[in-house]
């Protein structure tokens, strides 16, 4: 989640009143009371929030067996000692854990719980990338930078180039922009973080929540105005967050636009040492999936799939699943290569679902991750993906990956799913600010603002991203597998779109804007957001034509 995109405008106000937090405070937004941290499970017309209705859809099935499914999460790794994960992990028992062999001859050594694209040998990896189209823009400037027009035979290359530097242009426009104020914002909270820390007497290394901020009566004016700061800092981010959990967010977003304005662009072949532009086929990798940044691919999979009813923790979609991780997503662009493996070592390891929370602007090698998308389908295996979070049409401006094949096969891929982001309220707010949209290319809309999963180390996080709402519905795709185990992919889609009821009518502000208002419908294909009861409805309904 970008959580300085929220306080842009603060901290452009604030300008060089880095340490005038009356005008801070005074210009920090408004914010509605924070939904139940389970509102995503809820029903709308029984508990009054936007959820998915999965308590209906228990009930629905109460007394039938369920099969337990494999679900694989491409995502930035996972904390495989989380609590609430680590009874649910996929084992792949064709491996001896720890003896450096690769006993099932699959190409990996010692992949027990799923696949580390971005590891290197010495337990490093490459977490920390850059965007792709800084890396574009590097490998072709040498060949492009100094000529205007295309040569005979280079044409298609060329008007690749203009595409990657006017994309560059503006990413380095942006983050060049946004790096300093970040320093300032990291700043404000940093020194804010300490008054407050001193008047809660807490050592230097702790951490405090919204609820310490209330043990807080001080009348000292910059104490009482840090306070004030981090009230509306906490109210933004959900009550769930500490300040340390905040400023290691702002740091690891720092630390993303930093590498667009100062990329590293050695680091892939340093530490991975594999060439990201050439599909040898050879192995790559490590079987670490726990690094710094694993904390979204934890988050990803409680949702999904974290352990029901155990007192501990949160409740995931699904309740009989084995989730497989995979590392393929870095602080930053992924690779194609990365993905396309990805999506193969799933299907070839036996996953019958694969959830994508990740996306980006350039596509260099989309061919290798079509043949992928294909290769899924092939095998029977549904793709659920976030729809992206820059608010923009993706009608009119792709993001990748996506089921637009280059070589004209689908323009919307019976096995894969587009999910955009909503909210708990039926109000004008409903639809995500930050969420991407079209009726072409965005097929539903799923809960994804003020999620609470489950996070590294025993802690939990609340955050906005249709990368949250993507392992909602894939969540809710397991849950239907593990009843109606002989649907298809395809069916699977089917019934998850046709069990969102359109929401036509219901005025919403447009993705972005403050003032534009649409109807929701327009948003996406189906118009509605994803409901478990509904969909288990319908899945009853049906002969599975899933192949034995």
């Amino acid at each position: 989640m970008n959580i300085f995109r929220k306080f842009i405008p603060v901290y452009a106000l604030a300008g060089a009143l880095l340490f005038n937090f009356s005008l801070i405070a005074q210009t920090l937004p408004s914010v509605h009371p924070d939904a139940p941290k389970n509102w995503h499970t809820l029903d709308l017309k029984t508990d009054g929030y936007y959820g998915i209705s999965l308590n209906s859809a228990y009930q629905f099935v109460k007394g039938k067996k369920s099969k337990t499914v494999l679900i694989a999460t491409i995502d930035s790794g996972i904390d495989t000692a989380q609590k609430d994960l680590k009874s649910i992990l996929w084992v792949n028992t064709k491996e001896i854990p720890g003896n450096g062999i690769d006993d099932d001859h699959n190409g990996y050594v010692d992949d027990i719980h799923g696949w580390d694209f971005l590891g290197g040998p010495g337990g490093k990896c490459d977490f920390n990338e850059t965007t792709e189209e800084v890396r574009e823009y590097n490998r072709l400037k040498v060949k492009y930078a100094n000529v205007s027009t295309a040569t005979p035979g280079n044409e298609k290359e060329y008007a690749y180039w203009l595409n990657v530097k006017a994309t560059y242009d503006e990413t380095i426009a942006k983050s060049s922009a946004e790096l300093p104020q970040v320093q300032q914002f990291m700043n404000v909270l940093m020194a804010t973080s300490g008054y407050i820390k001193k008047s809660l007497k807490l050592n230097a290394d702790a951490t405090f929540t919204q609820a310490d901020l209330n043990k807080i009566t001080t009348e000292n004016d910059t104490i009482s105005q840090s306070k004030t700061v981090w009230n509306s800092v906490f109210q933004e981010e959900g009550p769930t967050n500490d300040n340390g959990k905040i400023l290691k967010d702002l740091s690891e977003y720092m630390v993303k636009i930093n590498n667009d304005v100062n990329p590293d662009l050695s680091a892939r072949k340093t530490i991975v040492g594999d060439d990201p532009n050439v599909w040898d086929g050879k192995p790559y990798g490590s079987n670490l999936l726990k690094f710094a940044d694993a904390s979204h691919g934890t988050g990803v999979a409680g949702l999904i799939g974290a352990v029901n009813n155990n007192g501990y923790g949160i409740n995931g979609v699904a309740d009989n699943v084995r989730i497989m991780s995979i590392k393929a997503v870095p602080n930053g662009d992924e690779y194609d290569k990365d993905i396309a493996n990805a999506i193969r070592y799933a299907v070839d390891n036996g996953a019958k679902v694969i959830n994508m929370s990740f996306g980006k602007k350039l596509s260099p090698h989309k061919e290798w991750v079509d043949e992928a998308f294909k290769y899924a389908a092939a095998k029977d295996v549904l793709l659920v993906q976030a729809a992206g979070n820059d608010n923009q049409d993706v009608d009119a401006k792709p993001q990748f990956p996506n089921d637009t094949f280059l070589d004209g096969s689908s323009t919307d891929a019976n096995n894969v799913i587009s999910v955009g982001a909503s909210a708990s309220v039926p109000d004008e707010n409903l639809a995500a600010t930050f969420s991407n949209y079209g009726k072409k290319n965005v097929d539903v809309f799923a809960p994804g603002v003020k999620v609470t999963s489950l996070d590294m180390d025993s802690e939990f996080n609340t955050a906005d991203g249709t990368s949250f709402a993507s392992p909602i519905t894939a969540g809710i795709a397991a849950l239907l597998l593990e009843y109606y185990p002989d649907l298809s992919a395809k069916q699977l889609k089917q019934v998850i779109l046709a069990s969102a009821t359109p929401l036509t009518g219901t005025m919403v502000l447009k993705p972005g804007s403050k003032t534009e208002k649409v109807d929701f419908a327009s948003l996406s294909k189906t118009g509605g957001i994803v409901n478990a009861y509904k969909a288990m409805q319908l899945a009853s309904k049906l002969k599975g034509e899933r192949k034995k």
